[in-house]
């Protein structure tokens, strides 16, 4: 399974989203004498996306405290 992806704040490529923080990656673009640089965007928080589905089975819950009914 792959993980969701995201625009980095930074370098504003498609990133990877694992446990909550971007993946560590290169920034875009050509690299001087081969050598490895990692975005300032790798390892950051990434912003909380509010749930595309809010149910498994897709059913509204009520807003009102107590118990629901069974039936």
């Amino acid at each position: 399974m792959s993980a969701p992806r995201r625009l980095c704040p930074v370098c504003r490529r498609e990133i990877a989203v694992v446990a909550g923080r971007f993946a560590r990656h290169d920034p875009a673009g050509p690299r001087a004498a081969g050598e490895l640089v990692s975005c300032p965007g790798s390892r950051r928080q990434a912003p909380l996306v509010p749930a595309l589905q809010q149910t498994l089975d897709g059913s509204v819950v009520p807003a009102f405290p107590g118990q629901l009914p069974l039936f």
